[in-house]
């Protein structure tokens, strides 16, 4: 009987060592395996959304009476039509007025009528020349102070009538001129005749040699005497 209970012990020893032993074998491999770490999960970052600038209303706020809720009352904006008529526009077309100016003409016509050569003792000058011009007012205006004057390529000394002058020629009238030059002995002189009024030149006229030009019935006896164009 002893036996019997010796042995049943002994079994039940056995059957709780091999339960120690399992259990101890599965604990070891917690103990001695080396468990990964887990990874941490990292939130998304988020995407920045841009801002939407938008036009706010204009909100009208009304006091209400005490005891009645305030009320909030937003205007709505109204767009500007694209039907608004554009402005209108008249052309006035610019007048001009014309205007007229009347200029007084200055015309005049100088001939070379005659040329000679004579002795003036009287001023101390041997060989002069002598140029006998017509002057006439053929412009629209009266033409005063009005003078020719007398130049000669050998020309000397200056003579003292070298020019002659009328206070005034009226308009389709006439005068005839003497002007004397100093010039050289025997030389066959150039002459040139400048008419001018009130230092204004009116125009030139000249003559190549004075020996082509003769006086037909001699010298005029009119010198300086104005009279109607001829």
């Amino acid at each position: 009987m002893f036996s019997g209970s010796a042995g049943y012990n002994r079994l039940v020893k056995r059957s709780v060592l091999l339960e120690v032993v399992v259990a101890l074998a599965l604990s070891g491999c917690d103990l001695f395996t080396v468990q990964p770490q887990p990874f941490p999960v990292w939130s998304p970052i988020p995407t920045r959304t841009p801002g939407i600038v938008s036009p706010t209303p204009r909100i009208l706020t009304s006091t209400p009476p005490s005891g009645t809720p305030e009320v909030t009352i937003i205007a709505p904006i109204t767009p500007a039509s694209s039907d608004t008529p554009s402005p209108t526009f008249s052309v006035v077309p610019a007048t001009f007025t014309e205007t007229t100016i009347s200029t007084p003409i200055l015309s005049v016509e100088v001939e070379i009528i005659g040329c000679n050569t004579s002795l003036d003792i009287t001023h101390g000058m041997g060989e002069v020349t002598n140029a006998f011009v017509t002057v006439r007012n053929t412009g629209a205006v009266n033409i005063s102070n009005i003078c020719s004057l007398l130049r000669a390529i050998d020309e000397d000394r200056e003579h003292p009538d070298k020019q002659a002058c009328v206070p005034n020629l009226p308009v389709s009238s006439e005068v005839n001129l003497k002007l004397t030059v100093d010039s050289a002995y025997k030389q066959d002189t150039v002459i040139q005749v400048d008419t001018y009024s009130n230092d204004l030149l009116l125009l030139r006229v000249d003559q190549s040699s004075c020996t082509d030009i003769g006086l037909f019935g001699g010298a005029p006896d009119d010198l300086g005497i104005v009279k109607p164009i001829q």
